[in-house]
Formats: structure tokens, C-alpha cells, sequence
């Protein structure tokens, strides 16, 4: 029987926005009354608390209802569609990036559908006709090249994504007006173009923003394409807002929604954030598998950077962990590592309170979203399975579990 001091059970209900690295559990707990049960989840797991994100549906319905914006699910940040049931009684409907992801969005979601691509095969873009309400496109080159199998789709409307070449990024990879960036159009390059059959514009920058670098963006924005704004029906302001996050300005924000929609009169506009849906709504709870010593101590998990949290080694950004404090913060420190026969599957140093050991469990904070859609199954490493908890009534499902046949199926 393990060790329930070694599981290290936690309290868990509310938003765990900006923990510092030596929160304890009981400096972030809102609901003593429940128990993530760790000793009934195998790992690893994903865990996303449904009481949270029904807390960051609340925050989004609320702009909805001030603005009269509305907001779609970006599915590229958060997938797990076991809860769309969820999500869409709220939200307006999903956003893709691939025929599969709008397929997604149409089956499991319903509601409308929208779809962007740095570029489009024909055999994507017919596909993406039988599931979207809206495709974007990010060239004038690929809405000349296929004009004439769009043609006859007056179901669907059709936009095109413009670069405002003003850059909130702070990471280049996640940075979309980053000098020579491949995505959106620029102003200049939209003089000699005709918008014949384009009904939208869709405008993207932020990544992990407040609303005062919205503010700014919008500002840019509006002045650069001043005579293109009033010609469109509807206006895509993209996603990177943060809106759930607990500094987050939300008054600034549907200010800024309401006056531009004074100002324009467009008839519909939308926001398609993907991670203030999930964001601080999930868990990856894993285990200690062992420890070794090489000039420091390694605990060496089940799970793995580079196969199930890679923007760990791709920003790169450590996680926070519940309970755990900077390097030599606390009484014993580790480096963390996975699995994998990768020598830099490193999630960095932490300290804490006690010893690790085989079996010992760490739960990883902020994992619901570009962490599902992002796993892979690099040699062949177990992927986390899926679970739901209910930090308001403690009830926990466990939603999928992934085996060697997963790991098959994705080659030949």
C-alpha cells in the first residue's frame, strides 16, 4: 500500500493564476471540502476541472453579453472534446486549422465553424467547404488560385487574414507580425486587389495578452486599414487574449470591443481565444519512476517534455509544479527529466519539502491547453490518459486511456 504522505493529496478548486514558486497547497486551495484523489488517477493523466472551466466560461459569457462579440473556441489550443458539451453552451463555435479540426468542430461542437491555413491543397480546401460557415485565407495568390471551386459555396463565407505589422510577441516562434512572417497580409500588398466576394477580415497578433496590448494593436489596426474595414461584414480580431487571467483587464477590454463597434458598424465581430477557455483548468499528474545522481540529484517521471508537454523545451518556460520552489528554495533539490532517450527531455530544477522516491507523485499546473494537442508518441512513450474532476462535487471520470495500439496507428 503506498505511502498517502507520499502522494502529497491536494485541495484544489480555483484558479491558480501567477502561483509564486513556493505555494504550498494550502495557500492555493478555494474549496477544502474536495480532494483531487491522486492515488485513484494511474499516470500519467491529464486532469482538467470542469468547476474551473465552467468558472473561464462564465468570465467569457460575460464579455459576450457586454459586447455582443462573439467568441469562438480556437482548437488549437484545447481540443478535448469529451467537454465541448460544456463549452457550447456558451461559445459561439470553433475555429480550425486543418479539414480534420473543422470536422471536429462540426461533429463534436456544432455551432459554426471557421477555418484558417497558411495555405490550403485543393483537396483541403473541398473538404473544408462541406464543414465550415467561414474560411479565411492568407493570400491573394490561394483566393485567385481557387476562385472557381469556391464559386457556387454561398453557404460559406470567405475572409482573408491581414499582418498589421505591429508585434506584442515576446517569443519569435509565437510571434505572428515577427519580421518576415508568413502569416497574415500586408497592408501595402493589398493595394491593386480586388475584395470582390471577400466578406471578412481577420486580424491576429497577441499571444498570452492583456487587453492593454489589444488596445494597442486595435489602434494600429484601424488606422492601417481604415478604407478596408467598412467594405467587410464581418471582423475576426483573432486570439492570444488572455481574458481568464485573474490580472486581466476585462473592462478595458469591452470598452475597446464596444466603441470599435460604434465606430464601424460591422455587423459581426468575432474573438477566437483558445487558451483563456482552459487556462489554469488542468493538471498532468505524474510519478516518480526514479533517482539518480549526476553532479545533482534526477528524478526521472513517467511523463516527458519533449512527448507531452513540448513547448517546455520549445519556448522554453518551466512549469509550475503544486508545492514545489525554485532550486534550493526548499530542503532538496532535483532536476526533473522524462523518459525519453532524448538527453535534453529536461522540465528543469525544483526543490521541495521532502525527499522524492519511486512512486512519489507531482502534479503540474496550467495543462489543459497546448498540451493535449500537442503529445506524440516519440519512442513510443505511454501517452497520458484523459480524466474529468469536479472540484465542486469531487467527482472524477476517467475520459480516454491510450495503449500500444495508439502508437501503431500512426505508422505502417
Amino acid at each position: 500500500m503506498k505511502d498517502r504522505r507520499r502522494i502529497c493529496l491536494l485541495h484544489l478548486s480555483g484558479p491558480f493564476d501567477f502561483l509564486s514558486e513556493t505555494a504550498g497547497i494550502k495557500e492555493h486551495a478555494m474549496n477544502r471540502n474536495r480532494t483531487l484523489p491522486l492515488p485513484e488517477i494511474k499516470t500519467p493523466c491529464f486532469v482538467v476541472d470542469l468547476a474551473l472551466l465552467r468558472k473561464n466560461l462564465a468570465i467569457l459569457d460575460r464579455v459576450k453579453r457586454e459586447t455582443g462579440v462573439k467568441i469562438l473556441l480556437a482548437q488549437k489550443a484545447f481540443s478535448m472534446f469529451s467537454v465541448y458539451g460544456v463549452i457550447n453552451g456558451i461559445l459561439d463555435g470553433t475555429c480550425a486549422s486543418s479539414p480534420h479540426e473543422a470536422r471536429l468542430g462540426r461533429e463534436e461542437f456544432g455551432k459554426e465553424v471557421t477555418a484558417f491555413a497558411a495555405a490550403y491543397s485543393e483537396q483541403d480546401l473541398k473538404e473544408l467547404l462541406t464543414t465550415c460557415n467561414r474560411i479565411i485565407f492568407n493570400s491573394f495568390s490561394q483566393w485567385k488560385r481557387f476562385r472557381e471551386i469556391i464559386r457556387n459555396s454561398k453557404d460559406v463565407k470567405f475572409g482573408i487574414r491581414c499582418n498589421p505589422e505591429h508585434s506584442e510577441g515576446d517569443v519569435e516562434i509565437y510571434d505572428p507580425c515577427a519580421p518576415k512572417s508568413r502569416l497574415g497580409i500586408r497592408r501595402a500588398d493589398f493595394d491593386g486587389e480586388s475584395l470582390e466576394g471577400i466578406t471578412g477580415l481577420h486580424m491576429h497578433n497577441l499571444c498570452e495578452k492583456n487587453s492593454d496590448a489589444f488596445a494597442r494593436t486595435l489602434a494600429v489596426f484601424e488606422e492601417k486599414f481604415a478604407d478596408i474595414i467598412p467594405q467587410m461584414q464581418w471582423i475576426n480580431l483573432g486570439g492570444g487574449h488572455h481574458i481568464t487571467r485573474q490580472d486581466y483587464d476585462i473592462e478595458l477590454l469591452c470598452r475597446l470591443l464596444k466603441e470599435f463597434k460604434a465606430r464601424w458598424g460591422t455587423p459581426e465581430i468575432f474573438l477566437e481565444p483558445g487558451e483563456a477557455v482552459a487556462l489554469n483548468t488542468g493538471y498532468l499528474v505524474s510519478s516518480v519512476l526514479d533517482v539518480v545522481h549526476n553532479e545533482t540529484d534526477i528524478a526521472i517521471l513517467d511523463t516527458s517534455a519533449e512527448a507531452h508537454m513540448p513547448d517546455v523545451l520549445e519556448m522554453p518556460y518551466r512549469p509550475n509544479i503544486i508545492g514545489a520552489g525554485l532550486p534550493d528554495e526548499k530542503k532538496y533539490t532535483y532536476r526533473l527529466a522524462g523518459h525519453s532517450c532524448l538527453a535534453g527531455d529536461v522540465i528543469g530544477d525544483y526543490s521541495f519539502d521532502e525527499r522524492l522516491e519511486y512512486g512519489s507523485r507531482l502534479v503540474f499546473l496550467d495543462m489543459a491547453h497546448y498540451t493535449m494537442v500537442k503529445t506524440n508518441t516519440f519512442n513510443g512513450l505511454q501517452l497520458p490518459s484523459i480524466a474529468t474532476w469536479d472540484s465542486e462535487t469531487g467527482e472524477l471520470n476517467m475520459i480516454r486511456e491510450f495503449g500500444y495500439a495508439d502508437f501503431k496507428s500512426r505508422l505502417s
